[in-house]
């Protein structure tokens, strides 16, 4: 028997857990999307005027972890995808060329687009079919090489000079073409964006930038840390005019409560205004503790309405499984010495985890700040921290500096 059921009377079972509404989870989408009309009114504005025929700049979603972006970025797919364009989503990795995953992404995006001329049609996939292979290992056997699974003949001379930045801009502008003979987009989707290699951070920055100067129904779409900014602006200096950039923060309290009452109301459960209270002190407005709050604090409670009473006895479980799947699954990730650096960190930096001195961590260390660079150009590759601005160092995950504090070694 669970906890919940074990402490309520046969008469009191409204807090039924199978009807929890909650869903805390890595991009998973929460049952009421509060505290992002703004974005997502913003980005109806996009898609209007490019269907227009007017320029628009590509998009860049930047925040901290657990603030939703991954959601988002995944409801302004879908809101691309209501209005027939083609769509494709791929999530960086820091070890791995855009080459491949790109080609697969478009490949989607293309079929999406449903172009009635398939001569065309194949030209283009042609032409994406030569991009892709030639990102493939020129050395190894043929059964071994990576085919995109695109059944057209390959292209020459187009998008396959091996230069990702020629290649890409080749690609998009004839799949922008097809777009804009059925007079629709095309949204290409990139998750965890700060992670891409910066030749193909390059690529990008330069396609999208003559696709803006074309005015093509193509776009960009990306989600990464707070620093991705700087990560562009380092490849294209003239990226920060190139991209609109929404910084996605945590939900102010009408927003924080309304992601809380609304799934309950549909399942006939209310709070009391202390449980409210209570849980946005203990989630701090962060969309992912909203809902890890909420899930556990609805599974202990007795029945509605949910009181502050029920909040303090859910509070310790929340922390305990946060502990373990949100902030010990990356604690564990690094090695001793970054470690010891992070623990600096949430020293110098307190619970509320606010950006330190690269200088005053090598102090508090004992250490010269150049014997430390590896450490912290590790955490920054693994996205534990960043480069909050010159000379200074923060933690990606909110709360990381409460949690060092009070459970790591």
């Amino acid at each position: 028997m669970s906890i919940a059921n074990a402490r309520r009377p046969n008469s009191l079972l409204a807090m039924d857990p199978v009807r929890n509404p909650y869903a805390p989870g890595a991009g998973q989408r929460p049952p009421e999307l509060a505290g992002r009309d703004a974005e997502l009114s913003a980005f109806d504005v996009v898609l209007e005027r490019i269907a227009a025929g007017r320029p628009e700049r590509s998009l860049v979603l930047t925040g901290l972890r657990g603030v939703g972006k991954t959601v988002l970025l995944n409801q302004l797919r879908s809101a691309a995808i209501s209005r027939g364009w083609g769509t494709g989503k791929i999530e960086a990795r820091p070890d791995q060329s855009l080459r491949r995953p790109l080609s697969a992404a478009l490949h989607m995006a293309l079929r999406e687009l449903r172009h009635p001329d398939q001569e065309s049609m194949d030209a283009v996939l042609g032409v994406l079919k030569a991009f892709a292979l030639r990102g493939s290992d020129s050395g190894a056997k043929v059964r071994e090489r990576w085919q995109p699974g695109i059944d057209v003949p390959v292209a020459m001379g187009r998008a396959d000079s091996g230069d990702m930045e020629i290649d890409l801009v080749e690609l998009l502008s004839d799949a922008a073409g097809l777009a804009a003979d059925v007079g629709r987009g095309i949204a290409v989707f990139i998750d965890e964006m700060q992670d891409v290699q910066s030749d193909d951070v390059s690529a990008i920055c330069a396609a999208c930038h003559e696709l803006t100067q074309q005015g093509a129904p193509l776009i960009v779409v990306g989600a990464g840390l707070p620093h991705l900014p700087a990560v562009l602006s380092a490849s294209k200096s003239y990226s920060e005019r190139l991209f609109r950039y929404l910084r996605i923060d945590r939900l102010d309290r009408t927003a924080a409560d309304r992601a809380l009452i609304a799934p309950a109301e549909r399942e006939d459960v209310t709070f009391e205004q202390a449980a409210l209270d209570a849980l946005y002190d203990a989630a701090d407005g962060y969309p992912y503790f909203v809902q890890a709050y909420g899930k556990v604090t609805w599974d202990l409670a007795a029945a509605s309405p949910i009181t502050a009473a029920d909040v303090t006895m859910a509070a310790p479980a929340a922390e305990a499984e946060l502990a373990v799947g949100f902030f010990g699954s990356r604690y564990d990730r690094a090695t001793p010495a970054e470690r010891e650096y992070m623990r600096a960190m949430a020293e110098l930096g307190g619970p509320a985890g606010n950006a330190v001195a690269t200088a005053e961590v090598a102090t508090s260390l004992s250490r010269k700040p150049a014997s430390l660079s590896p450490a912290r150009d590790s955490l920054i590759k693994k996205g534990l921290v960043y480069s909050a601005e010159r000379g200074q160092i923060a933690f990606t995950v909110p709360h990381f500096g409460r949690y060092l504090l009070r459970h790591a070694d």
